[in-house]
């Protein structure tokens, strides 16, 4: 920008000529083709007519390739619509004199179409790879000019103007060009680059003017509460972890260790002033913390940007972006390659299930139900107060999908954990009767839900081998994790809700009641390998009133923590991935609370020092012992010693390596407070067996009963065995052992 610099560019050079009734609609910004009137055109004498808008303008000139003016533009409307004839076509370049200064620039209008036909295609067909290219903000050089390509689909707008901090927010200024065989509209702007804040200005069909809208695909959002979206760097991060993504690869069909780390970036820790960490912060702390405990897997509750923080993200609008609270998404990318750096995968909570009512997000985004359901029996989470996505439309499937494709592909994510999926596989979720629509065949499944499922996953599963589909989802539907070809939704692993509220429910229950309820620790084997299951003690249950994993064990100080210890010791040797929610580690005692950090004073106490140290100790047995989990999807990984023995409160079973012939482990709890001796168990293995876990140790804030590091077998035959061990069982503990 300069200033002006010449009395030929003033507005008194011009003769204000009668508007054309379309013109003048257009440079008001009430419809017309943008394309069809701007930019250069032929004349039937053979000349070339230029026509620019520039609203508030005092005047317009073209300039030639090397910057010389060769014709003064006249003004057609005195809002700011300029004219000007060119002997012959040639290229050109706008001067505008704004008030007290000058802009020269490329007129977005003299370009050609950007998007390909069958980008177009592709979205009405539901690909979401043609979604992630199509649309959006890009940075893109176009017939040998920089700018940016926007794009946006609206197929039932009369209007859409782009707005932004290049054209001071005015909707008049960069009306789109629609793209009729695909409902999208686009717009090249030369000469602008990363960080400019943009939105949609929509006119819906009957020509009412929508609150700007923030572009659904943007891949940078601004920090909420602010809403525009704003063009990205660079497409493209210098990645440091291709050994990481081979191996990934690779390991795709083999049977590897998993425990996962449940983590809400924005309250795991503050920065000494109490505000939120940046990617950089995270990475610095988090890391080394989570390799310590030896967790093989991070997982970020939602972090696609939201506009409201006490959703905790899972009520997101910007489905492609990195929430702007943690800073840039090369921030982002350059956490999960540090990550990965150090031997940690990353998944993400993905939200695909329902969508906030946000004026300035998807909801009746082009003045239609657009994206969701017109009628709130299909449409409305009462629950939530929530949007449910129309899952039956093609390119709402491929707005999904592509933000799938967008997270694995762009950031190297290894995993997504889809939110809430129950809610999507049934129409009737949540809904009393009458207040549900069928499907087609009268029944209660969301048939469309089922299909966009099977093709996501399907998808990822194809272009990504070793990338974790994992779904929460809460009731029986069957085949969650079955392949789509063999009738399946496709997931790699379901989370195993009923086996987390069965167990947690037991050891809520005072020690002397838990032998009427002995089955709520044994049920969970009647399933175990009906899917391929995480074990969640996730956020979920540690809010709203629920209280923390520690606050919920029953007896003193002491007797919780070891009640959380031998609860910990089970789980690690039980059937099933691992997942463990932040705080529960070292035993935070306060539920979880998003507007603060955790408990990490309490690191500083021995007990719940050794609770930390024990799940790093378990983390790391899981991944010295393959018969922990190499079968542990499949019934020969298992074998029950003592399932029956309510009295005592008892539980033993054989975790087996089937496949290598590896050494087995067998797991001991005792879930009651009194030690109990010679308790004989039966083997599979004659010779001695040694004790490598005991979490009653004092290392871990136990009492330090147990069997001096190893017990021999005797011939005495028992629970199928020819040899058994006599034992001696800690209070509120578990033990796991292994022969030579």
């Amino acid at each position: 920008m300069s200033q002006a610099t010449g009395a030929q560019e003033t507005n008194d050079q011009y003769e204000t000529v009668p508007a054309d009734p379309m013109l003048e609609a257009l440079v008001h910004g009430h419809g017309g083709d943008p394309f069809a009137l701007l930019g250069p055109h032929a004349t039937e004498q053979g000349t070339v007519r230029v026509r620019a808008m520039a609203q508030g303008a005092e005047a317009m000139a073209l300039l030639n390739a090397e910057g010389r003016v060769v014709a003064l533009m006249r003004c057609l409307d005195p809002a700011g619509l300029f004219e000007a004839e060119l002997g012959a076509a040639m290229p050109y370049r706008l001067r505008i004199a704004w008030p007290g200064a000058i802009q020269e620039m490329q007129d977005p209008y003299a370009f050609g179409p950007v998007l390909e036909d069958a980008w177009l295609q592709g979205i009405l067909s539901g690909d979401g790879e043609a979604a992630r290219l199509a649309l959006g903000a890009h940075r893109m050089t176009h017939e040998g000019v920089d700018g940016v390509r926007f794009a946006v689909w609206a197929p039932n707008a009369r209007r859409v103007s782009l707005v932004g901090d290049f054209n001071s927010w005015d909707g008049r200024r960069n009306p789109m060009r629609l793209r009729h065989n695909g409902g999208v509209w686009e717009l090249f702007v030369p000469g602008i680059g990363a960080g400019m804040r943009y939105k949609f200005e929509i006119t819906a069909f009957d020509g009412q003017r929508l609150p700007h809208k923030a572009d659904p695909m943007a891949r940078q959002c601004e920090l909420p509460p602010a809403t525009a979206s704003v063009v990205p760097q660079a497409e493209q991060f210098a990645w440091t972890d291709a050994q990481w993504m081979a191996r990934r690869s690779a390991r795709a069909s083999t049977p590897e260790p998993i425990s996962i780390y449940e983590l809400h970036a924005g309250s795991w820790r503050r920065t000494a002033s109490g505000g939120l960490m940046d990617w950089h912060q995270l990475a610095a702390e988090l890391i080394p913390y989570v390799r310590w405990l030896g967790f093989t897997h991070i997982e970020l509750m939602p972090i696609t940007e939201y506009p409201f923080g006490g959703s905790w993200g899972y009520q997101p609008l910007g489905m492609y972006a990195p929430t702007a609270r943690h800073g840039t998404p090369e921030g982002f990318a350059r956490f999960v390659d540090a990550c990965h750096e150090a031997g940690i995968g990353v998944i993400l909570d993905w939200v695909s299930a329902h969508f906030p009512n946000d004026e300035h997000g998807l909801q009746r985004f082009d003045g239609t139900a657009l994206y969701e359901h017109a009628d709130p029996k299909e449409g409305f989470h009462r629950d939530w107060n929530t949007l449910i996505y129309n899952y039956g439309r093609h390119e709402v499937s491929a707005y999904l999908v592509g933000s799938a494709l967008e997270w694995i592909e762009r950031y190297h994510i290894d995993g997504l954990r889809v939110d809430a999926v129950a809610s999507m596989l049934y129409r009737d979720y949540s809904r009393s009767e009458g207040e549900w629509v069928p499907n087609q065949h009268g029944g209660r499944e969301n048939l469309e839900a089922v299909a966009f499922l099977k093709r996501l996953n399907s998808e990822v599963g194809h272009r990504f081998p070793g990338v974790m589909m994992i779904a929460e989802e809460s009731t029986a539907w069957g085949g969650v994790t079955l392949p789509p070809e063999h009738g399946g939704l496709g997931f790699t692993h379901k989370w195993n809700m009923g086996w987390m509220h069965d167990t947690l429910e037991y050891m809520k229950r005072d020690p002397v009641h838990r032998r009427y309820h002995h089955s709520e620790m044994t049920f969970g084997m009647l399933y175990a390998f009906s899917e391929r299951f995480v074990l969640p003690l996730s956020h979920d249950e540690v809010v709203h009133g629920k209280g923390s994993l520690l606050a919920k064990m029953p007896g003193d100080a002491w007797q919780k923590l070891a009640n959380l210890r031998a609860y910990f010791g089970f789980m690690w040797a039980h059937p099933g991935r691992k997942l463990l929610f932040m705080g529960g580690e070292f035993g935070q005692l306060g539920e979880w609370n998003h507007d603060a950090t955790l408990e990490w004073p309490l690191m500083q106490q021995h007990e719940h020092h050794g609770l930390a140290q024990l799940v790093g100790d378990l983390n790391a047995r899981l991944k010295q012992e393959p018969a922990l989990y190499r079968n542990d999807h499949t019934s020969e990984g298992f074998e029950w010693s003592v399932g029956d023995d309510s009295a005592n409160s008892v539980f033993a079973f054989v975790r087996h390596d089937r496949d290598t012939g590896a050494a087995p482990v067998l797991a001991v709890s005792n879930f009651t407070p009194m030690p109990r001796y010679d308790y004989r168990v039966g083997v599979p293995r004659a010779g001695q067996w040694h004790e490598i876990l005991n979490t009653d140790s004092s290392h871990y804030g136990g009492s330090n009963v147990g069997n001096a590091g190893v017990v021999s077998t005797q011939p005495v035959p028992m629970h199928g065995h020819a040899q058994s061990v006599a034992l001696t069982l800690p209070p509120l503990a578990t033990i796991w052992l292994k022969p030579d």
